[in-house]
């Protein structure tokens, strides 16, 4: 046999691919009420997230915190910017960088969103009892491992 393992349900990777879309579609079946897909989400949540620090956000360190690709955060900041919920600006240090604030409208959007984010993953993830820390805690095994 050419698999690895007896049966898919044995496959790690297969498991997580399954539980990864099937998230992803109530995730964004619950955020398309706003107006937002999930990486949208994950954005405009970022740059608040790194905002409380009072360092300067930047298009690199906001692709960076959410371990995403920079042209397609690039991409999806562009949007974000043209639906007046971020502004993007040449960074005062680094002529290179853009650096990102956050609109009052992109806040409390974001803010609307993350209620609807608490909510789906209480609901996804309440099947494991108390053991999300548990889960996380492999999780950020697995991403320390492989965060090159």
């Amino acid at each position: 046999m050419v698999f690895q393992f007896e049966n898919p349900d044995d496959s790690p990777g297969f498991l997580l691919w399954q539980v990864s879309n099937l998230w992803q579609r109530k995730m964004n079946s619950g955020l398309k009420k706003l107006g937002l897909t999930h990486v949208q989400f994950v954005l405009l949540a970022g740059i608040i997230w790194l905002s409380q620090g009072q360092q300067t956000v930047t298009q690199a360190k906001l692709a960076a915190h959410a371990k995403a690709d920079i042209m397609m955060t690039s991409k999806v900041l562009r949007a974000l910017e043209q639906r007046g919920l971020i502004k993007r600006e040449t960074d005062a240090k680094d002529t290179r960088a853009k650096s990102l604030t956050i609109t009052k409208e992109g806040y409390d959007l974001a803010i609307a969103a993350i209620h609807v984010v608490n909510k789906v993953d209480s609901d996804f993830f309440g099947t494991l009892n108390g053991q999300v820390s548990d889960l996380n805690s492999h999780l950020l095994k697995i991403i320390s491992a492989n965060n090159s």
